[in-house]
């Protein structure tokens, strides 16, 4: 089994402790010391950075992407999109999630998160096509939650619709900071006892179970 890790200091960092305003000139100090850790990506773009950069810090996302890979050229460059809503409040028109989706690999995209906030299959489908025909990775989205409705089997059957649809590996997107350890030792064991993909577990520290819902997930 091989671990690799996610660095998420220049996105959800951020965005997550201080809305975003990270900005260009603060990353590229620590770029090149982030390139030499050999992480399996670094998540730096996607999310709210876009509007972030254009409403907030008057900076261009494209100038950032391309810095940042120019900066950190070791190590693949990671965005988190969100599936047919792409980086902006609506859903756009699958001629336009293919373009974007082009000029982001072009200017220096390697990996592609895509959810949909609402786990639709469809809302992430020609994201994720997209990010395979221009050759980067494309990584299909569980956004965890619990609920009556949320079951294990829930997880799987999303599981299986991504993979029918193509996709190189599978996050499983604890955005609340809610998934227990346990549940994520059985999420996914259940997960690989059915499906041979490449597993990914994102987790917010929001409860203080990230830590050992990660060793847990390692684990299992």
């Amino acid at each position: 089994m091989t671990i690799a890790i996610t660095d998420v200091v220049l996105r959800d960092a951020h965005q997550s402790l201080f809305a975003t305003r990270l900005r260009l000139d603060d990353m590229l100090p620590i770029a090149a010391q982030l390139d030499d850790v050999g992480y399996g990506s670094l998540e730096c773009w996607g999310g709210a950075t876009f509007d972030a950069c254009i409403r907030f810090l008057g900076e261009d996302p494209w100038v950032r992407l391309r810095e940042l890979k120019k900066a950190m050229p070791k190590t693949p460059l990671q965005m988190l999109l969100r599936g047919q809503n792409l980086l902006g409040y609506r859903h756009y028109a699958d001629d336009v999630v293919e373009r974007f989706v082009e000029r982001a690999v072009k200017n220096g995209m390697d990996v592609f998160r895509v959810f949909d906030a609402m786990n639709d299959p469809r809302n992430m489908k020609a994201a994720l096509q997209a990010v395979r025909s221009h050759g980067a990775h494309a990584q299909g989205t569980l956004s965890y939650t619990t609920s009556p409705a949320h079951t294990q089997q829930t997880w799987l059957d999303l599981t299986e619709q991504l993979l029918e649809t193509g996709v190189d590996s599978i996050a499983i997107k604890d955005m609340s900071g809610i998934l227990t350890p346990m549940a994520a030792y059985e999420l996914v064991s259940e997960i690989k006892k059915r499906f041979e993909v490449r597993l990914h577990l994102h987790c917010h520290a929001t409860t203080g179970m990230a830590e050992m819902a990660l060793l847990k997930a390692i684990e299992a």
